[in-house]
């Protein structure tokens, strides 16, 4: 062949090669395949080779024999007999080159006789060894096994008798069978057409061997397609033209045709359609999952050409994001040992009938934690362990859906998929039974659709699928059910629908029969549709993503060599505006090398250097920014009839016109006031949102629950408004945040004026490197001054006391204050806290950061009131018309935000859970025993499922800072020492923690003793928080701390219809718990429930002090812990000596329980909990053990039936009196029923309650 004038990089088709048997080499086995001798000579794989290719060369494009071979023929040379099916089949492939780049290949892959003698005898020589081997048993075992077939000593005379076993399928008699080579014709192209190369090879196929005849040659098709036929320009079509299905017919004319990014999408040939029909929906969004989240994905099919087309849709859909790791959608036998590399990969599996060594399904992979396994045939998903939920998960199902029967495209429910190989009537395991009501119905009267491969007719006589196994019969589908039922109830109306059309009837069964351009035309439309409803999400997550793209200050060089280490993407920023809900899948994400190398993409096309992708995504971010501008009602438009002078007037007078100054002014003083318009209606949704249930009363309930918005969106929405308010008018815009720019040049203006005054320490910012000095300069005024106030300790139990019952600290001048110094409430105070944020990097992320802790410190209108206030600075950087100079919109903006001081925000401490903050720590011990020698610590615990380690408490000082990973709302406390020194005994107050960013204040009561020998011996004590607040009237009252707890069992004895009343209250409001929304529930608010004052511990200790026997006439006094472990002890006892009839006589129990499986198991359960509690509580005091046991009790759901086996023993009959409720028969009933509701719920148990059981 000579070369044409034709550029090479422009061809559609770079090679055209042949594999096959080379018959000068003879059968030589494949050995990177593995060792197949244990199997027939037929099933066995054999070398092949390139026969020929043409051209020979190709420099931007060197042929690779070996990939073109091992991909044209993936499972290696097979070997078939005129028993086996023959058909050709055709598969796509793709070859991965070093620098990433990739190039297409396309194989049909057919058998031809083989007429060489000496090939036919090897071939009959290995087989009459093979079955030598397998008489006389020199088979392993194992591999006869899994073979399923037996063999015995008649093997020939089995394949006489049965010629269509599958074991006669195996076996070549020279004489009698025909011997078969596979071969193969492919292209190599850079660009996937699969059609048009499928349809060239089919085609070529049939006119082989040529006939004499009109018509083309063979070569002369092929010589057209690799040296006459160009790819198209991007934006233009190009019609060639392939060999038609008889060598007598007219060349066949195709289209292709190449898109034009950004306004069309790049170029995808193969069907959506069918990984839709194959997968269904929700199998497809899994894998999608997956993948976006690169994981290691498996494919795994009897298909070739399924296993490629799965993989190539699946990433196509990734657009504008690309898959930058391992990518072998079609992995030949000879490199299985791929699956162990420890990257993410997306490959492809051959699900291979035979059971070698190497088989797929004997394969052991690498860690299948993170796998994702995907079954084609049947269709099967495996997921990976904690696979997130991806976002808006169910609504983009249900777009799908309706997608996928607008185009009238089947899923798995409806029937199997036709191709090539059918699903045998498997459905999905995990599909939800919503999709199965959108799926077309089949029908029995219509043709069914076809396939991508229902078109491929090798044979008149014969389809290219042989004669597929009829599907299992399955149930109707609801839909139609429903439907009949609709018709029957139109029939006793008396309405005749005999006559009605099927079309007016059932018009979601009609099926349109499409022949082949039209199937094509309308899987090119399919595509389509599809992958810009994927984009589409993608363009909305990301919609905003360029604020928070760190763009370099250096050159481009310098950039390159050390991006590595950069951080280009403010991702803390970036979360904090997402939905809590969706910030799983996100920050995992973010971290992904798809999502970094569009940041990459997104920064190098500052240098000029722009992606394609990263310009389809663009696009359509600025179209839907276009679109939002615009607001259609939704109404019908009314016609009004138009003068036609109107129409036929001046209209270049009418351009002409300048527009006058009052034109100007009144447009804006309109957007000025829709600005305003618009700073209401958000402060009132984010008011109604957060009052929770209130909103019914107000008569918005309805609103609220269509809307539903979370928090996190509605505080992101505000800091957007809150940008667009500051670049209004501004003079000149530096910086991408107009709001942070004033405030830093208001900062400045703060240090200059502030620079030759002197500075008050009390005011100074706890900056993270500052912080320590400052508690040491303060160290000795601050233990003074604490000293006065606990010599005033009778005034705090009367001052908890109005704080628990109005729930904020509305004190009167005669009571203490709060003995921690407040925090200033400065602009500059709150900005210096968020500039030490090291998790931050844009200015966008800095002013949200600053709208979120001022929005939760409640000062958000107080700082923007001085931020305006400053009047010159306002003037010289804003324009007169600007919507800040506005003075009546500008206060009523101020008081709209104002409002929001109403409801307590959390939005900074639950935004930012790996910022590290100061927190302040201030221990008030008792009058009685101030100082301890002890070493002592404290741990806490919040709401962010973060837990402090022991921290240590300084000597001599009551009051120190640490710093730590935020901790959110803090829940709980833990305080103890370890009992050293001369004086370890510590009676303990109460303990404050701050935090220093946000102003938490914390308190945790305690008013119990520290140390051995004194009050239950507990040297560690679990505190629950309770917030102090310095608001009035707060919307959500904070619950009220504790009172004291006394030092030893209470003698205040209440009636045993108060404490039923008090239980009854607390199961009741643990199960309303339950019920409540998750965005109700507070992480801390069981905590408090259980332990609580009032709490469903305390009342069950008041129940267990009823009637309890706890005084002595000599020694301490017992607590209920010293009941339960002589309890321990009786069921130990009794499990110990259950066989022997004189000790079951002394056990005291009642009846004969030991023959009782149930109570056994549960003197089992009960004595193991308690050795658990005695081994990990050894500083737990007896109070302290007691709750541990409640709560475990509760978590496992034994409480209940542990009572009954525990009123039965003798300890309860000699320390409980009649009227108590573990004696009373009718008290113990009330007590274990009331109990048993909870049951139905999964407790789950803050770690510092636990103690780690």
């Amino acid at each position: 062949m000579s070369v044409t004038d034709l550029s090479v990089g422009c061809r559609f088709a770079d090679y055209f090669a042949i594999c096959g048997l080379d018959f000068d080499s003879g059968l030589e086995p494949d050995r990177l395949c593995g060792d197949n001798l244990h199997v027939s000579p037929l099933d066995r794989s054999y070398k092949g080779k390139v026969l020929a290719h043409y051209p020979d060369n190709i420099q931007s494009n060197p042929f690779d024999e070996h990939a073109v071979c091992m991909l044209c023929l993936p499972a290696g040379l097979q070997f078939r007999t005129q028993k086996h099916s023959l058909e050709p089949k055709f598969h796509s492939f793709v070859v991965t080159r070093e620098n990433a780049s990739r190039y297409y290949g396309f194989s049909l892959i057919f058998y031809e006789e083989v007429r060489n003698r000496n090939i036919c005898s090897a071939m009959h020589t290995l087989q009459a060894m093979y079955i030598t081997e397998l008489s006389s048993g020199q088979t392993p075992p194992g591999y006869r096994k899994g073979t399923g077939k037996e063999s015995s000593r008649s093997l020939p005379r089995s394949f006489k008798l049965a010629p269509h076993s599958g074991a006669a399928l195996t076996y070549y008699d020279i004489a009698k069978d025909k011997l078969y080579v596979a071969k193969s014709i492919s292209l190599i192209c850079q660009y996937p057409y699969v059609r048009v190369a499928q349809l060239f090879l089919e085609n070529l196929f049939r006119s082989l061997p040529r006939q004499p005849g009109p018509g083309l040659s063979p070569e002369s098709y092929v010589y057209n397609l690799l040296y006459e036929v160009p790819v198209p320009l991007p934006g233009q079509a190009l019609r060639l033209y392939v060999p038609p299905s008889e060598p007598h017919l007219d060349p066949i004319p195709v289209v292709i045709r190449m898109p034009n990014p950004p306004e069309e999408l790049p170029l995808l040939d193969y069907p959506l359609r069918v990984m839709f029909q194959v997968l269904g929906v929700e199998c497809v969004v899994q894998l999608f999952t997956c993948v976006l989240l690169e994981h290691q994905v498996l494919l795994r099919s009897s298909d070739y050409n399924k296993l490629m087309l799965v993989a190539e849709c699946i990433v196509s859909l990734l657009l504008p994001f690309t898959w930058a790791h391992v990518y072998v959608p079609i992995l030949p036998a000879p490199l299985y040992h791929f699956l162990d590399a420890p990257v993410p990969f997306v490959m492809g599996l051959h699900a291979d009938s035979a059971l070698s060594a190497n088989s797929p399904r004997n394969i052991a992979l690498g860690s299948e934690a993170a796998l994702c396994l995907v079954d084609i045939d049947k269709p099967d998903i495996q997921l990976p362990e904690e696979l997130p939920i991806y976002p808006h998960r169910t609504p983009f199902i249900e777009e799908l859906n309706h997608i996928l029967d607008k185009h009238q495209v089947q899923r798995p429910e409806t029937e199997p998929t036709k191709l090539d190989v059918p699903l045998n009537g498997s459905s999905y395991k995990s599909m939800a039974d919503n999709m199965s009501s959108s799926c077309t119905l089949p029908s029995g009267g219509l043709r069914r659709k076809h396939s991508f491969h229902d078109v491929l007719d090798w044979d008149e006589s014969r389809p290219l699928n042989a004669s597929p196994p009829p599907s299992p019969t399955r149930r109707p589908p609801l839909r139609l059910d429903a439907l009949q039922r609709i018709v029957d109830i139109v029939k006793r109306t008396g309405v005749n629908i005999d006559d009605m059309e099927a079309d007016t009837v059932m018009p979601t069964m009609k099926k349109q029969i499409l022949n082949d351009e039209e199937q094509y035309n309308e899987d090119i439309r399919f595509n389509i549709v599809i992958r810009e409803t994927f984009l589409n999400r993608f363009v909305h997550m990301f919609l905003m993503y360029e604020n928070f793209v760190i763009m370099p200050d250096q050159d481009r060089d310098s950039w390159l060599s050390s991006r590595e280490s950069m951080v280009n993407f403010d991702k803390a920023s970036f979360l904090s505006d997402q939905p809590q809900r969706h910030r799983p899948f996100l920050s995992r994400f973010l971290e992904t090398q798809m999502f970094a190398t569009l940041i990459d993409n997104k920064i190098m096309a500052n240098w000029g250097e722009y992606d394609a992708n990263l310009q389809v995504l663009e696009h359509r971010i600025q179209a839907v920014r276009t679109n939002s501008l615009k607001r259609i009602k939704n109404a019908k438009w009314q016609v009004k009839d138009c003068p036609p002078e109107l129409l036929l007037g001046d209209i270049s007078r009418k351009l002409s016109t300048e527009v006058t100054p009052a034109a100007i002014a009144q447009n804006n003083r309109t957007f000025v006031e829709k600005l305003l318009k618009e700073c209401k209606s958000k402060t009132k949704r984010m008011l109604v949102e957060k009052m929770g249930t209130e909103e019914t009363d107000l008569g918005l309930g309805c609103e609220v629950s269509i809307t539903g918005v979370e928090e996190s969106t509605m505080i992101a929405s505000l800091c957007d408004l809150l940008e667009r308010l500051w670049s209004h008018g501004v003079q000149h815009k530096m910086g991408k945040s107009a709001l942070w720019m004033h405030l830093t040049n208001y900062q400045e203006l703060e240090q200059c004026s502030n620079s030759t005054k002197p500075i008050d320490p009390n005011y100074l910012t706890p900056d993270l490197s500052s912080v320590g000095a400052e508690v040491e300069a303060q160290q000795s005024s601050s233990n003074s001054s604490r000293s006065r106030d606990s010599s005033r300790g009778g005034s705090r139990d009367s001052s908890r006391d109005r704080l628990s019952n109005s729930g904020t600290l509305e004190r009167k001048p005669s009571q203490p204050p709060n003995p921690m110094r407040p925090l200033p409430q400065s602009l500059t105070f709150d900005m210096r806290n968020v500039q030490a944020m090291t998790d931050i990097k844009t200015e966008i992320g800095y002013a949200r950061a600053w709208v979120r802790l001022s929005l939760e410190k409640k000062l958000l209108s107080k700082h923007l009131r001085e931020l305006l206030a400053d009047t010159t600075l306002l003037r010289s950087q804003y324009k007169r018309t600007a919507f800040l100079r506005c003075e009546e919109e500008r206060e009523q903006f101020l008081y709209h935000l104002l409002t929001l001081n109403a409801v307590d925000y959390y939005c900074f401490t639950n935004t930012y859970p790996t910022t590290k903050l100061p927190y302040r720590v201030l221990i008030v011990p008792s009058r009685k025993a101030s100082q301890t020698t002890a070493n002592c610590w404290i741990s806490i615990s919040g709401t962010n499922r973060e837990s402090t380690p022991k921290i240590p408490i300084p000597r001599n000082t009551n009051e120190f800072v640490f710093h730590h990973k935020n901790l959110g709302i803090l829940s709980t406390l833990r305080i103890g020492h370890d009992n050293s020194g001369l004086s370890p005994r510590w009676l303990l107050d109460q303990v404050y923690v701050r935090n220093e960013v946000t102003g938490h204040t914390y308190t945790f009561p305690c008013n119990r003793w520290l140390g051995t020998g004194v009050d239950d011996g507990s040297t560690e004590r679990l505190l629950l928080a309770a917030r102090v607040r310095n608001e009035r009237t707060p919307r959500t009252p904070a619950p009220p701390p504790p009172a004291p707890l006394p030092p030893t069992p209470t003698t205040t004895h209440l009636s045993t219809s108060t404490i039923q009343h008090m239980i009854g209250d607390c199961v009741n409001a643990i199960v309303k718990w339950h019920y409540q929304s998750k965005r109700e529930k507070d992480a801390n608010s069981l905590s408090i429930l259980l332990c609580g004052e009032n709490g469903l511990v305390k009342c069950l200790e008041q129940a267990f002090l009823c009637g309890f026997k706890s005084a002595r006439l000599f020694g301490k006094n017992l607590f209920i812990w010293d009941y339960f472990a002589r309890v321990k002890d009786e069921f130990k006892l009794s499990l110990c000596d259950e066989t022997n009839a004189q000790n079951n006589k002394s056990c005291g129990v009642a009846y004969n329980c030991r023959q009782d499986q149930e109570h056994r198991s549960i003197w089992r359960c009960y004595c193991h909990l308690m050795d658990e509690i005695n081994t990990v509580g050894r500083t737990l005091g007896k109070d302290g053990k007691f709750q541990l046991f409640i709560c475990l009790s509760l978590r496992e759901h034994w409480l209940h039936r542990m009572l009954v086996p525990m009123s039965m023993t003798r300890v309860t009959m000699e320390m409980y009196e009649e009227q108590s409720f573990l004696r009373k028969r009718g008290l113990l009933t009330f007590l274990r029923q009331i109990l048993e509701p909870l049951d139905e719920f999964d407790i789950v148990l803050e770690n510092s309650l636990t103690q780690g059981i």
